[in-house]
């Protein structure tokens, strides 16, 4: 099916619509866009340029895409946004350009982002994550797989949130937050592992137990962080998830919440 565009829409010659995509009132498609297979741009929502969306994204009412980086060093780069196939953005939402510095700002497959949310530059965003309402990431922040964001939560540049892990309404993340974790407070705290969340996703019970131990060396004992990195290695079982979670910890440049 060819694309379905409303009268009052504005659609740059050099745009590129997939099949079977709706362009609502007074949308706009910008320069350079690719709007994917079965998209629709709800009414006012803007793709300002160098936009791609994948397949089935759904933009909501008054969001505006791809305007440029709000970062003093920006210079006219040639930069991007890319959206994956299955997100929803719901109204109002915000999301920039990349810089020189990573040149595009992503968000994944199946993302779900709320009323209000704004992603700034150089934002890389997982599959399956889930930001809530009036959530605002600065530049440079990495949200991971299936993480979920609650509402009113302000994530600092450069921060990184783990896949699977969870954040609570109204925190401040000025430091990372491990995967497969709960975090809430300002400034964000951790509170144990993140179990209905890996529960839903099917974690093993076995591994949710590895996890938890692995935890409790970390954050729960007598030994700072990296006596608790090495017993954790050397007692918890091999398991691909305690890796990534003891790696991150590891690597983390910012520090993580206790």
């Amino acid at each position: 099916m060819t694309a379905r565009i409303h009268p009052t829409a504005i659609v740059d010659a050099s745009a590129e619509l997939g099949l079977d995509v709706e362009i609502g009132p007074w949308a706009m498609v910008g320069p350079r866009c690719i709007v994917g297979d079965g998209s629709v741009l709800s009414p006012r929502a803007t793709l300002e340029r160098d936009v791609t969306l994948g397949q089935r994204v759904r933009i909501g009412v008054g969001s505006v895409l791809g305007g440029d980086p709000q970062d003093l060093k920006y210079r006219g780069e040639e930069t991007r946004v890319e959206i994956g196939d299955d997100t929803a953005l719901r109204e109002y939402v915000t999301i920039n350009r990349g810089t020189a510095h990573s040149v595009v700002t992503r968000v994944g497959r199946g993302c779900f982002l709320m009323s209000y949310v704004h992603l700034a530059h150089d934002c890389q965003l997982g599959d399956g994550v889930i930001i809530s309402n009036g959530t605002q990431l600065a530049g440079h922040v990495v949200v991971e797989d299936r993480a979920t964001i609650s509402g009113l939560c302000a994530a600092h540049q450069f921060v990184r949130i783990g896949s699977h892990a969870f954040v609570g309404g109204c925190s401040r993340v000025a430091q990372d937050v491990p995967p497969y974790v709960k975090a809430v407070g300002n400034p964000v705290k951790l509170f144990g592992l993140n179990s209905v969340g890996l529960q839903r996703n099917g974690f093993p019970d076995a591994t949710v137990k590895e996890l938890k131990r692995a935890y409790r060396l970390l954050f729960r004992s007598e030994h700072n962080v990296s006596q608790g990195l090495l017993r954790a290695r050397a007692e918890c079982a091999d398991l691909p998830e305690i890796v990534r979670f003891l790696d991150f910890v590891e690597q983390s440049e910012r520090g993580v919440g206790f």
